[in-house]
């Protein structure tokens, strides 16, 4: 499980070391920066989950790097727990005012500061799930828009095109151009089923199923795809899994949109997919390595948003396999390296919550 990212940013060496060693002894990862010009470098390449700020530092104050995180969207949202001298009003005031979530006195009570910053972090990991079921909604509502008002139209064009083209003789210049318009509708077409599946993300049938059977399944699906594009492909299964109750279809699918997104990747690079699966902590983890191009840092917490990939059939892929294991109480995480490759791991739950 990743830990949670603090930013330390305060001028004095004693007291950053002291807080860099409670924080990591308490589970939390830390970063540290000396004064404000580092502190805004340093939440950019950082991206922490919470920033202690102090309000007196050299060439640039606490108040003016709060402001500026405040005033990019990129970091508007990341909390920031201000430190005060004790008794200093106007500064607390000054520190709320401008978008300080919160503030502590100094010297402050080490217990109070952690309960502070699980509060702000727990609050944070809350806007944000809201933020993400807010998107869901609109991409449901996008969903059956496009459904009703593309999807007929497509039919009519794709029908009529195939008719005519039918019609002509082979020697007619025009077959070239209908051919090309039925391709194009037959993309479009490709899409909307897409779209209709990730609509329909019900599950239906659960039943007791062997992980490592619906693995082999997903790959034999693409196995075609695999050898046309020169992938080798290895595993890594673990032997006598669990039987876990899933949706055989539904995972199979989730499964198999991983494995095209990597297929996806690994254009003109070295190929490699690597399926791993194992059992830990309770649960069935599932990895789908490749050796593609990669995800930048910036973007890895986005990948699995619809609405932010170009690529239409990869991002609405990986939306759906996500929709798929959220419905069965499990995860999808992302591990990346630029140039090197990436990992996706799904993990399900060897028992379903409730159960004994």
């Amino acid at each position: 499980m990743n830990k949670n990212k603090i930013l330390i940013v305060e001028d004095n060496v004693d007291t950053v070391e002291l807080l860099k060693k409670r924080l990591r002894a308490d589970g939390y990862d830390t970063a540290e920066a000396y004064d404000g010009e580092e502190a805004l470098k340093k939440v950019t390449e950082y991206e922490p989950d919470l920033i202690l700020l102090d309000i007196m530092m050299p060439k640039l104050d606490g108040f003016e790097v709060c402001k500026r995180l405040k005033e990019d969207e990129s970091t508007r949202y990341i909390p920031v727990l201000m430190l005060t001298a004790k008794g200093d009003v106007d500064s607390t005031c000054k520190g709320l005012d401008i978008g300080g979530d919160d503030y502590l006195a100094k010297p402050f009570d080490y217990k109070e500061l952690v309960t502070r910053i699980r509060s702000l972090i727990s609050m944070k990991a809350e806007r944000e799930k809201l933020l993400k079921e807010e998107k869901s909604e609109a991409l449901e509502k996008m969903m059956d828009q496009v459904a009703h008002e593309i999807r007929n139209p497509l039919v009519t064009i794709g029908g009529f095109a195939r008719r005519i083209c039918e019609s002509l003789s082979e020697s007619d210049p025009n077959r070239k151009y209908l051919k090309l318009i039925v391709q194009n509708v037959e993309t479009l077409e490709h899409m909307i089923k897409k779209l209709i599946e990730l609509q329909a993300t019900v599950i239906s049938y659960r039943e007791p199923v062997d992980i490592n059977e619906i693995i082999a399944k997903a790959l034999e699906e693409y196995r075609p795809a695999l050898e046309e594009n020169h992938v080798d492909v290895t595993t890594d299964l673990m032997d006598n899994l669990p039987n876990i109750s899933v949706d055989r279809k539904q995972i199979k699918i989730a499964i198999a949109h991983l494995i095209e997104n990597a297929i996806e990747a690994m254009r003109n690079k070295t190929r490699e997919l690597n399926i791993a699966s194992r059992v830990r902590e309770g649960y069935i983890e599932i990895d789908v390595s490749d050796t593609g191009v990669g995800i930048p840092r910036d973007k890895l917490k986005s990948i699995l948003d619809p609405f932010f990939t170009s690529k239409i059939h990869a991002g609405l892929g990986l939306t759906y396999a996500l929709k798929i294991i959220q419905a069965h109480r499990g995860t999808i995480s992302v591990e990346s390296e630029l140039g090197k490759g990436s990992t996706f791991t799904i993990r399900l739950p060897v028992k379903r919550p409730g159960s004994h």
